[in-house]
């Protein structure tokens, strides 16, 4: 059997460099020969995540086909998202828990897709399928992993699936789930000491939509002050991104992990279809308040596809 590379999306946040993680471990007790890689560097919330349960960062790549001919996909479907020479390699595995967009393949392939709020709940699920004892520190990096993308079980994408591997994941890595729920968001939320490029493409997400190309990013902090003192200078940052990849519209969310809500700054046209999308008002300066938003996936892409297509 060939050698499959598994990875999640460019910009990787901490689901997606985990669940490469997870994934490949299960995929080797199923008798794969496979090595988890990583699209770009772990974020400080990551790094936290890697060095609280001794886990190596897996090696970044820029370009698979040098390497293997078939890779396997986490956290992710659509092609802008995924490593660059993607229309070269053979898909045989898609672990996913977005939307399906742009995706197709010349073979047929193993493809599962849940509406929850993290695919390690996913990948949680498949270890019990199959029988597969989850290790204390691939529980760790599970239920770290659900934790962030779930923001502590407070987003709207959060399911009762979600809820039960939690506590189950938590009792396997044997922590408080809760208070080291709270210490991981806060270790990604130091904006200072990040560059503005690094902030609007720290998380960031390619999508199309009614024939646009949008960008969308999402900043985790605990007080919004610390994004919008420096919005001008993202502003800049993001009109050169746009320019130069041929973003259409660039939209940064500024979420504050502590009281769930967040603010979105603008770059690019159509503007007045994120007012509809989010039915207010763009400020002067190109920023709108979101209350209650903290989903990318749930709460800002669906709207916005709405009125785009």
């Amino acid at each position: 059997m060939a050698k499959e590379l598994v990875f999640g999306h460019q910009s990787p946040d901490t689901d997606a460099i985990c669940a490469a993680i997870e994934y490949a471990y299960l995929q080797e007790k199923l008798g794969y020969d496979v090595e988890a890689v990583a699209l770009g560097e772990p974020n400080e919330e990551t790094k936290f995540v890697l060095n609280q349960f001794n886990q190596k960062a897996p090696r970044v790549i820029k370009e698979a086909k040098p390497e293997v001919d078939s890779v396997m996909l986490v956290d992710h479907n659509e092609p802008q998202q995924s490593v660059s020479d993607i229309d070269k390699l053979n898909v045989t595995h898609v672990v996913d828990h977005h939307r399906i967009a742009n995706f197709n393949t010349e073979k047929p392939l193993f493809y599962r897709a849940e509406p929850v709020g993290c695919v390690s709940t996913v990948l949680f699920e498949m270890f019990n399928e199959k029988s597969v004892e989850i290790p204390q520190k691939i529980a760790g990096l599970m239920l770290s992993a659900i934790i962030s993308d779930t923001l502590l079980l407070k987003s709207p994408t959060t399911t009762d699936v979600d809820k039960n591997a939690v506590k189950e994941l938590a009792k396997i890595a044997n922590v408080d789930y809760e208070d080291y729920g709270i210490k991981m968001l806060k270790a990604g939320t130091n904006v200072d000491a990040r560059s503005d490029e690094d902030l609007i493409d720290g998380d960031a997400k390619s999508f199309t939509m009614g024939g646009k190309s949008i960008r969308i990013d999402q900043i985790n902090t605990v007080d919004l002050n610390d994004v919008l003192k420096r919005k001008d200078n993202l502003k800049k940052a993001m009109k050169s991104e746009a320019e130069s990849e041929g973003y259409d519209l660039f939209l940064v969310i500024a979420t504050n992990v502590l009281d769930s809500n967040s603010e979105l700054i603008v770059v690019g046209e159509p503007k007045d279809a994120v007012e509809k999308a989010f039915n207010g008002k763009l400020s002067e300066e190109d920023t709108i308040a979101l209350p209650g938003v903290v989903s990318r996936k749930k709460q800002v892409v669906p709207p916005l596809t709405d009125i785009l297509d």
